[in-house]
């Protein structure tokens, strides 16, 4: 037979198996947001819960994550993917990968000293801490979103005293303790801190004498 022929192109195209498409940090963040209002609904028992997150974390493809909230109810809100965060110098500096991962399960993980947050950081911690130091970062853009699912753990999140702190958290046997403050600096940077903590404990306050400098200038 001729493999040229268009039968058995044909065939050949039919018999390939479609590749699963890789899942993203938004695609995880979002499903661990579902995750999340469906324990605050109690939809999902805490075990169910952190199950549920854990797998969302290490999922590798999109088919992955579906199946853990495939009998829960999405909201319409969760189709619509967020809008990136804009860069304090944008017109010169390439864009930044949108996301990145802090996991500690039985065990610890840090990010602390001269680093640069990504525009979201999602924080998973089972039976583990998390430290989050950001009084020496370099802040690239005006908004740092940190969701966090911490469960049997702790996550302390650290911001300089005159950067802004917003938060919205669920604490499930647990404490979700945001320090609100507003700087007076409306150029200031935003850390947006949201998720669960169950029988854990999550806490993020600005540090007492750690001060953001030069707040205007484009970071080096």
């Amino acid at each position: 037979m001729d493999e040229s022929s268009p039968e058995n192109k044909v065939s050949l195209r039919k018999d390939a198996a479609p590749v699963a498409l890789r899942a993203s940090d938004a695609d995880r963040d979002r499903i661990a947001e579902i995750l999340r209002e469906a324990l605050a609904e109690g939809r999902l028992t805490a075990e169910e819960h952190a199950e549920r997150v854990g797998a969302a974390y290490e999922a590798k493809t999109v088919g992955e994550l579906e199946p853990l909230v495939r009998d829960l109810p999405v909201g319409a809100r969760h189709a619509a993917a967020p809008a990136p965060a804009r860069p304090y110098d944008a017109s010169a500096r390439p864009a930044v990968s949108e996301a990145e991962s802090l996991v500690a399960v039985f065990a610890g993980a840090t990010r602390k000293g001269r680093w640069r947050p990504r525009p979201r950081t999602n924080v998973f911690a089972l039976f583990g801490g998390v430290d989050i130091d950001l009084t020496e970062a370099v802040f690239e853009q005006r908004e740092i979103v940190i969701n966090v699912n911490c469960v049997f753990g702790g996550v302390e999140i650290k911001v300089p005293e005159n950067v802004s702190v917003h938060g919205a958290g669920t604490g499930v046997f647990g404490a979700f303790d945001v320090r609100t403050s507003e700087s007076p600096d409306p150029d200031a940077p935003v850390v947006v801190v949201r998720g669960t903590a169950v029988f854990g404990g999550v806490e993020a306050k600005a540090k007492r004498g750690k001060r953001l400098k030069n707040l205007r200038k484009s970071p080096g």
